[in-house]
């Protein structure tokens, strides 16, 4: 899941976006479910001030006036169009320029009293507090924009995707800000040059870059080369001239990666446990620690097996060269029965050039499973099946790209990296025995239906913008994985006992990750260690596993937050089931769930059962 929606639809003008803003402050509207899911939100604390929440409302529109302005790539992202030819400056001075508005607003937020404002706003104070202070914290002490190349690239490459990806304006208009942007690029790779200190530069950080670097190319003969006829005259020739100057840009920042980043590039990918623990607590916004979460997470991981063994022994029970299944196995018993149960999974493979086709495929199935057993009310809003750009190759399989919260009625993307060419027999092997059939079906669940694209849809209806813009990765990955264990609890693929089989080990996949996560940023994992914890643990195929190696050496403290909102949203369940008994109604409770427009879990769960907003 991107961390920003992807965007389009020029609509968002000063008074409509003021508008918008000023919805982030008033009580939630969504529509009432069709039986009461849990106990109503109150409208407001009794100690309530309406202008206290009016001076809330109109910090919250000064916020995301601001931002917009400051982040004009994120601003496309998101549905605001006014800023589609400018580009973010991470010079000095730009990043100064960034400082001093987020410690601005985070002093204004301060001054007001978080406990006179309603629930709703109690809410995005939290939201809006915690994210102006992950900003100051990222520049002054995680300094990213030191070492971290990915955020040029990903700049350069967002840049122009944003743009020509969907259909929210003309094509000759976004060809017009496209070449704004195109003779700006030149300039976020001058800053990354000038920025970037090479003795602090992580190697796989370096190595990385320099693979996707030409991936802004690829944007180019995809997006814009095809469609430059529709420009005529002037126009035209100030974006040949943009698109040639571009071209030179990228060969230009390709030498100085290969000869000068990648060679001197001496920095460690791990952070260490104080950063780690102080990103994981903006990241995650969750109430778990980094003790707590790995607590949980190895005890789910001895439980997921346990029942991924009783599983096995049913379905290899009077199999030919079955291992052996005594009812109390040894580590190793337990590992070979899995194993060999999961191999008759694997068996089911979709060919090598098909996996987009049957991607498709098992979207269609899911949805009409979702509306056949009424588990959610499901969006008549489009989506996609696409192929994942190049630049954005190379940390994650697939993604759920959906459209701003400021754009109406365009198209949500489920996209999907393709095989590489350059992959070998053996490789694509790994990777399909990965990514058999039933994974496939439990990749478009958890990417699509009813998951992000499913909650998506419904977060978009949220009346705050502000929660919009800063919707929760914890919420929405957690909903994900959450989603998984729905459709097979639901008897998906007619309570296949190998789809079940599959579901679990994806659940360790989200299991692993948090293990992992510490594993190699606070415990300084050695890639064999990965390895055999990722194939032997959590039995990913060795192409999986080593791609999942990549990611845990580029990112940080992302990883946990499909476990850690997995289990916030299974105890949420438990604990409305049990306040409502009898009267507790499953697409009720989900339709309320993704009412709220997609929040860190904790405030779901405070709104929902009427407990203090922390």
């Amino acid at each position: 899941m991107r961390s920003l929606h992807r965007t389009s639809l020029a609509l968002a003008l000063s008074a409509s976006l003021l508008a918008l803003a000023m919805t982030a402050c008033k009580p939630h509207e969504a529509a009432a479910p069709a039986a009461p899911a849990a106990a109503p939100a109150q409208a407001g604390p009794a100690a309530a001030d309406p202008a206290v929440d009016a001076a809330f409302a109109e910090l919250s529109k000064r916020w995301l006036d601001g931002f917009l302005k400051i982040n004009p790539v994120g601003a496309t992202q998101i549905g605001e169009h006014r800023y589609d030819g400018q580009i973010d400056d991470l010079s000095a001075a730009g990043r100064q320029a960034q400082l001093d508005f987020n410690k601005k607003l985070l002093s204004e937020l301060d001054a007001i009293d978080a406990t006179k404002l309603s629930r709703e706003n109690q809410v995005d104070a939290l939201i809006l507090r915690n994210r102006l202070q992950a900003e100051v914290w990222n520049l002054q002490t995680l300094q990213s924009w030191a070492w971290d190349p990915l955020v040029y690239s990903g700049l350069a490459g967002d840049a122009i995707y944003s743009l020509m990806a969907r259909d929210f304006a003309p094509m000759p208009q976004r060809l017009e800000s496209a070449t704004a942007r195109m003779e700006k690029i030149p300039q976020v790779f001058a800053q990354a040059r000038a920025n970037l200190d090479p003795a602090r530069v992580p190697k796989i950080h370096a190595e990385t870059v320099a693979k996707q670097n030409a991936g802004v190319l690829d944007l180019i003969d995809t997006f814009i080369v095809p469609n430059a006829g529709q420009l005529k005259g002037e126009p035209r020739k100030r974006l040949d001239a943009a698109v040639a100057g571009l071209r030179k840009a990228v060969a230009e920042q390709q030498t100085w990666l290969d000869k000068t980043l990648v060679p001197n590039a001496k920095g460690d990918f791990r952070i260490g446990q104080t950063l780690y623990d102080e990103k994981l607590k903006f990241s995650l916004n969750s109430s778990l620690s980094r003790a707590q979460i790995m607590q949980r997470a190895k005890a789910e991981l001895a439980r997921v097996r346990g029942e991924m063994y009783a599983i096995a022994v049913k379905e290899l029970k009077d199999k030919p060269n079955a291992p052996a299944l005594p009812d109390k196995p040894t580590p190793e018993q337990q590992q070979a029965a899995i194993e060999a149960a999961l191999e008759l999974a694997y068996a089911d493979k979709a060919p090598r050039d098909k996996v987009v086709d049957f991607a498709k495929q098992t979207l269609a199935e899911a949805t009409e499973f979702t509306r056949a057993k009424n588990l959610v009310t499901v969006p008549d809003a489009p989506v996609k099946v696409i192929l994942m750009p190049e630049f954005q190759r190379g940390v994650a399989l697939a993604y759920c790209d959906s459209p701003g919260p400021l754009d109406k009625g365009l198209d949500t993307y489920y996209a999907i990296s393709p095989i590489p060419d350059d992959w070998s027999d053996a490789q694509v092997d790994s990777f399909l025995r990965e990514y058999n059939t039933r994974m496939i079906h439990l990749l478009s669940i958890h990417e699509a239906m009813p998951g992000h694209y499913l909650e998506g849809a419904h977060s978009a209806k949220a009346p705050s913008t502000l929660r919009a813009v800063l919707r929760s990765g914890v919420f929405a990955e957690g909903w994900a994985v959450y989603s998984e264990d729905l459709m097979a609890d639901s008897g998906y693929l007619n309570n296949d006992p190998l789809f079940r089989l599959v579901q679990l080990k994806f659940y360790l996949r989200s299991i692993g990750n948090a293990i992992l996560d510490q594993g190699v940023q606070v415990e300084d994992w050695s890639r064999e260690q990965a390895m055999e914890f990722l194939t032997k643990q959590t039995f990913q195929q060795e192409r999986e596993a080593a791609g999942k190696w990549v990611r845990a050496q580029l990112t940080s403290a992302q990883l946990p937050t499909y476990f850690v909102g997995a289990q916030e949203h299974f105890d949420m369940r438990r604990a409305v089931e049990d306040k409502l008994g009898p009267k507790f109604d499953l697409k009720a409770y989900h339709d309320q769930v993704l009412s709220y427009g997609a929040p860190p879990v904790r405030f779901v769960r405070e709104l929902m059962l009427d407990e203090p907003i922390r």
